[in-house]
């Protein structure tokens, strides 16, 4: 059977309390509608599914960016219920049988959406919903049923009456419907509700009205069709997609020591061997190697790390670390930074848009900024790089087996020579020759008994002369 599935992303989200989309807050570093595209579109790739219809409304455009090219988008100008957003999409629909799901329920399952649509075709019912038993139902939509188990349809729970309220059996607006018999049925439905919008939910009570077979396939696992509705909800949703994440790479072989405070993203990749200590956060397209120590308390985004980097108590962002690099604690690594193998970057260290050679290390206190490091130079405590003259940034370069002393300014543009050598305290403004010491400081004078006043004369003196 021909089948499409249709995305309901038009609500508002009221109780968000906030200027974006509800669809578009983030599960993980993803947006919610990212995620039930993600299954459904494996749907498509087994053939379960040929067309994905999003029904957007408000903060349409945003929505729409977000899908880009992976869906049709339909545009529901008035927000007038889930029938109606059903009907909105109905004019494009030329399949046999419709999927329909929200785009708020990010934690679904590509095995769940299958059973779902295996029990339909099996069972060729009017429709089939998807369901699931919850201890605290309040919110859901209650599963109705005669006393010999029929299901009989769906009660919103603000049309529900109190005994209808304890029933625990949700649905979870989750369905895969026969298409020609729904769009029989939807030009029936009535705004007669507290909300005044078309319950898609009252279809159901049409269809059996009509003798139609309404199935249901429960899902063993409530987490999986939680709806968010708040931020309360989209916490909830976040722990148990983290969870799952979690999960999934220590059973690939990662070490994970406090899984309750790894952080890691949907589009994160990690190497066998390697140990999250706690509070690690990786999100972005970050790449992790093998046997890599990271943390305790370290965040990397969008970074490469190659195997056997150890990186403790620091933010990297937008960087490259190949094998053996070892960075932090206290280190601050911003866009542009490439650390060579076996390189460091130490003890409060920051750097940005700069290239480490290998065996070169930055032990601690220094500013690298919009620099190239060679191979095997030693940069001493408090060094910086003074790359910004007030309208331009300036490059730094400081060639193989350098060894600058601690506390040198680099008055970018500069460059530092093959084996050159900077003296302790150092204002560097001119290039410095290969092998060459370069020392610029003021001559140091030693005023004895200055304690006793006896030497107070001299060194006024010395005040005056050297202003």
């Amino acid at each position: 059977m021909d089948r499409t599935a249709i995305i309901l992303a038009a609500g508002e989200g009221t109780r968000m309390k906030s200027d974006l989309p509800k669809v578009l807050h983030r599960v993980c570093g993803r947006p919610m509608i990212s995620w039930v595209l993600d299954a459904v579109e494996v749907l498509r790739e087994e053939g379960l599914v040929r067309r994905i219809l999003v029904v957007v409304g408000s903060g349409g455009d945003r929505v729409r960016e977000e899908v880009g090219e992976r869906a049709e988008c339909v545009f529901q100008e008035e927000r007038k219920g889930t029938g109606h957003a059903v009907m909105t999409a109905a004019p494009l629909i030329r399949e046999d049988e419709v999927l329909v799901l929200t785009a708020d329920s990010p934690l679904i399952t590509v095995a769940t959406l299958r059973a779902l649509i295996r029990e339909h075709e099996i069972r060729k019912p009017a429709v089939t919903i998807l369901a699931a038993f919850m201890d605290d139902p309040k919110g859901y939509g209650r599963i109705i049923r005669d006393g010999r188990g029929k299901v009989l349809g769906v009660v919103e729970e603000t049309e529900a009456g109190e005994e209808e309220k304890s029933i625990r059996e949700v649905n979870t607006s989750t369905y895969v419907f026969d298409w020609r018999r729904l769009s029989r049925v939807l030009p029936r439905l009535r705004a007669e509700n507290a909300k005044g919008e078309y319950f898609l939910t009252d279809a159901l009570a049409l269809l059996a009205e009509e003798g139609g077979e309404l199935a249901v396939w429960c899902t063993p696992d409530a987490d999986e069709v939680l709806g968010v509705n708040s931020r309360v909800h989209l916490a909830r949703a976040e722990e148990v997609m983290r969870a799952r994440i979690n999960r999934r790479w220590m059973e690939e072989g990662v070490t994970i020591e406090d899984p309750s405070t790894a952080y890691i993203g949907a589009e994160v990749i990690i190497g066998q061997d390697t140990t999250l200590r706690p509070m690690v956060i990786l999100e972005g397209r970050t790449v992790v190697g093998r046997r890599c120590l990271l943390g305790p308390g370290t965040r990397i985004v969008d970074s490469q790390l190659g195997d056997d980097v150890v990186v403790e108590e620091a933010v990297v962002r937008e960087c490259r670390l190949e094998d053996g690099v070892s960075v932090g604690p206290f280190a601050s690594l911003r866009p542009g930074t490439i650390l060579r193998s076996g390189s460091k970057a130490g003890t409060f260290v920051e750097m940005k848009n700069t290239v480490v050679g290998k065996g070169s290390k930055i032990p601690h206190l220094s500013y690298m900024g919009d620099a190239e490091i060679g191979k095997e130079v030693n940069v001493g405590a408090g060094s910086i790089t003074c790359n910004f003259d007030g309208e331009k940034k300036h490059r730094t370069i400081i060639e193989d087996r350098a060894f600058i002393g601690s506390d040198t300014m680099f008055v970018a543009p500069v460059r530092i020579g093959k084996g050159a050598v900077t003296g302790a305290g150092s204002t560097i403004t001119k290039d410095v020759p290969p092998g060459a010491l370069a020392v610029e400081r003021g001559r140091q004078r030693n005023i004895p008994e200055y304690r006793k006043g006896t030497g107070k004369k001299e060194a006024a003196e010395l005040e005056r002369d050297n202003p």
